[in-house]
């Protein structure tokens, strides 16, 4: 007799092994069986410890796996976090669990994702009474004045809580994204956004083959254009390739397109631009921040989400349902939590909430 989750969906008889799994990635459902090995974060990296949240899981075969490319990618529906994520259950580390959904690739890599159905293997423990959470995520006194609130309301508290940060210069920009986005494996470099090249931090500027300072929430979008506030503010400037900009341009974020040649994974149309897949949270976050940062007061333009491309000089950017999907599909990584870290602490004195709590942006849009 099949055996069922509590919604009564996903078959769980014969599963898949995770290999067996990696070789029938053709969007089908089915369950699969393995071990929990840790986090993913990225197409290459899987972390075992300091979960940044809950949105996925990495299984394998055995419970002593490293190589990523013997792993499957799960992704876990919010129904499903508080019980089986690894930021609130850290001890499932090694436990073996049956996951049902469609094999398909998540992260750019084989997965499980629109995931039905978890239960633990014999031996693990019950799923209704899971693991003590681990530590409270930091800086959870720094959001305590949003505890409790959804909708309008919580958007009003975290903006409260994040206004009337430290402003920069334009030209001090410069210097802060050096640090900001320092390549982790060469301290002379600086990671580039959308190419994701790794490029020295001296070689900023407008000549082809530059970075230079990206606005992801277009400055044109509310025509603040490089003053001091939205048109500097950190938590969504970021090093990009002159070329790779200049077509980024102004555009909308929605998918779909022509992959631009210089940034594989990237593509864009007349009216819109896709971000590769690993940095597609990334970006999402970084407009969310946006439109609660910035809401009208202190003689600042009021930024808002919409469900529209081609915005133009109008204070608003889209897609805001594709951005929601992306903040979902491309969790929370070590290299995000890093640089809102350092923003906080060395130069704007306020953080990124959708970074410290991506389920907010749900809780809110």
């Amino acid at each position: 007799m099949d055996k069922t989750d509590a919604a009564g969906s996903g078959t769980w008889d014969s599963p898949y092994s995770v290999s067996q799994a990696i070789g029938n990635q053709t969007g089908s459902v089915h369950s699969v069986e393995g071990y929990v090995v840790g986090q993913p974060t990225s197409e290459s990296s899987v972390v075992t410890e300091n979960f940044p949240n809950d949105y996925a899981l990495a299984l394998a075969d055995t419970p002593s796996e490293t190589n990523v490319n013997e792993m499957i990618y799960v992704q876990i529906p919010s129904s499903f976090r508080s019980n089986y994520g690894l930021r609130s259950n850290p001890s499932l580390m090694g436990e073996k669990l049956k996951v049902t959904g469609s094999l398909t690739d998540y992260f750019s890599h084989p997965g499980v994702k629109s995931t039905s159905a978890f239960e633990e293997a014999a031996g693990g423990t019950d799923p209704e009474d899971p693991a003590d959470p681990s530590d409270p995520p930091a800086y959870e006194e720094y959001y305590s004045a949003a505890d409790g609130k959804t909708g309008s309301a919580l958007k009003t508290a975290l903006h409260e809580i994040i206004d009337d940060h430290t402003t920069l210069s334009y030209s001090e920009v410069w210097t802060a994204l050096r640090n900001t986005d320092e390549d982790p494996a060469n301290s002379n470099n600086v990671l580039l956004l959308y190419s994701g090249r790794s490029q020295s931090k001296t070689t900023n500027g407008g000549g082809v083959d530059d970075w230079n300072r990206e606005h992801v929430w277009a400055k044109s979008h509310g025509d603040f254009g490089t003053a001091q506030g939205p048109g500097t503010d950190l938590h969504h400037l970021r090093p990009t390739d002159v070329t790779v900009n200049s077509t980024r341009g102004n555009l909308d974020f929605d998918n779909g397109g022509t992959e631009h040649s210089e940034a594989a994974g990237n593509y864009y149309d007349g009216d819109s631009w896709e971000p590769r897949d690993e940095v597609k949270g990334d970006v999402a976050r970084m407009i969310f921040y946006m439109a609660v940062r910035y809401e009208g007061d202190s003689g600042e333009v009021d930024l808002e989400l919409n469900e529209n491309v081609n915005n133009g000089s109008a204070p608003y950017h889209g897609k805001m349902s594709v951005l929601l999907e992306w903040n979902e599909e491309d969790p929370v990584d070590s290299r995000e939590i890093r640089r809102n870290n350092i923003i906080y602490k060395d130069y704007q004195g306020n953080r990124n909430p959708f970074i410290d709590h991506p389920e907010w942006a749900e809780m809110i849009w």
